[in-house]
């Protein structure tokens, strides 16, 4: 199957929508925190951030199927296998499916599990809990999206995944400030928003992939249920969830370690890491990119589309990480202003500031990274460097916290981001020989 030759204008066109849709992510989390900051009280943004941290890292324990999704279809795009590229298109629908369900079964164990790890006050876990019993209803919808904007990604259809995420994530902008606001529902308000938006985001993302649906593959039970086909999904998506356990870790015990400084430091905190997700999910763009140009370059053997793929996909990274610190230093202040009337929550997170301003360019290296393996399926390489990483992480995380404080727990989390290049960087050598083979 021959290929459109890598250009900028062509990582551009994968790349800006996601950068375009990932934005609207964090963006959400922003104006949640800055709806709940309106009540002029620390709780209840410490209850969401805790709530929305908890929920976000059970159901990204199924981020395996938007990472493995994507790999595996654009190898099959890239080998020219249009049946397949269908039936992955209702196997990660299974797979989200079916992993929602278990989890509102599961969810007095969950819940009861995060709160016994968490130390924060009485009354913010309380708020906490009242918004997660209501957005887990939504997780069969949450988690099969994972698997459509895979797919989507995998071929290259990022304007699709821009229509689905602008529309979920705008709905849920809208319901959020009309239930807190408008009704005055407060905590419970943002969590039925964003429980509706999930569902609607469903409904439009099977819309989206009706070109599927036209193909008989996607309902032909066996190749959809093929032992071997089935077996090679759950290895890569076996060793990505392990991988994604272990991230969640970090991010989780940020969450946890900075709710034991107080609520004012939990709360600031929450603020921040708004930033850090901006930039992540932005860059992600890149990744993303890296990961569609990597796994067709791979499934066709072709090595030099491989790296000019990641040389350009990283350019533009670059040039988007050196964008985001500098509108992070000048506007820093200001957004946070906007974010929360509370204001010893604003003098907290002045404080804290430059951590996030020099977040883009110290993350970026370990984001381009997780896209060039997620691309190739690497999926091995993945887990056993993120478990060296992330040992290595906490192994300093401690010290560092005990020693400086909220400082020192920034600081950890930046460490995290160059173990995570470091360790995968000794890895890309064996990428290039499996993909030449």
């Amino acid at each position: 199957m021959s290929a459109a030759p890598i250009t900028h204008g062509r990582v551009l066109r994968i790349a800006l929508p996601i950068v375009l849709s990932n934005a609207t992510v964090p963006l959400l989390g922003a104006v949640d925190t800055a709806v709940v900051g309106q009540l002029g009280q620390a709780a209840p943004i410490g209850a969401v951030g805790i709530g929305a941290v908890v929920l976000t890292s059970i159901y990204w324990v199924f981020g395996f199927l938007r990472m493995g999704t994507t790999g595996l279809t654009a190898q099959a795009r890239g080998a020219g296998d249009g049946a397949e590229v269908a039936a992955l298109l209702s196997r990660a629908l299974l797979i989200g499916v079916g992993g929602g369900l278990l989890l509102i079964l599961l969810q007095p164990l969950l819940f009861a599990g995060a709160f016994r790890l968490s130390p924060a006050s009485a009354e913010v876990e309380g708020l906490a809990r009242q918004y997660m019993a209501i957005r887990i209803w939504s997780a069969p919808a949450a988690i099969a999206a994972y698997g459509i904007n895979g797919w989507l990604i995998g071929q290259e259809r990022t304007r699709a995944v821009l229509i689905l995420q602008l529309s979920t994530n705008g709905l849920n902008i809208l319901l959020s400030v009309a239930f807190v606001l408008g009704l005055g529902w407060g905590v419970p308000g943002v969590a039925t928003a964003t429980a509706l938006a999930e569902a609607s985001g469903l409904a439009l993302g099977l819309w989206l992939c009706r070109d599927a649906f036209r193909d008989t593959a996607w309902r032909d039970r066996a190749r959809v249920l093929d032992p071997a086909r089935l077996r090679v999904m759950a290895q890569v998506n076996v060793d990505i969830m392990l991988r994604t356990v272990l991230l969640l870790s970090i991010f989780v015990s940020f969450q946890f370690w900075g709710a034991g400084f107080g609520d004012v430091t939990l709360a600031a905190n929450q603020v921040l890491m708004q930033f850090v997700n901006v930039a992540a999910f932005a860059l992600d763009g890149f990744a993303f990119a890296t990961e569609a140009l990597v796994g067709q370059a791979f499934g066709a053997g072709r090595i030099g589309e491989l790296r000019q793929g990641i040389r350009v996909a990283s350019v533009w990274g670059l040039g988007m990480a050196a964008l985001l610190g500098l509108a992070y230093a000048v506007a820093g202040p200001g957004i946070v202003a906007l974010m929360t009337t509370a204001p010893e929550v604003r003098a907290e997170a002045a404080v804290f500031l430059p951590w996030v301003v020099a977040a883009p360019l110290i993350g970026l290296p370990s984001w381009m990274l997780d896209g060039i393996f997620v691309g190739a399926t690497r999926s091995r390489d993945m887990r056993n460097m993120t478990v060296l990483a992330v040992a290595l992480y906490f192994a300093a995380a401690w010290p560092m916290t005990e020693a400086f404080g909220n400082h020192g727990l920034w600081a950890a989390l930046t460490v995290s981001w160059l173990l995570r290049a470091v360790t995968l960087a000794w890895r890309y050598p064996a990428l290039e020989r499996a993909a030449a083979r």
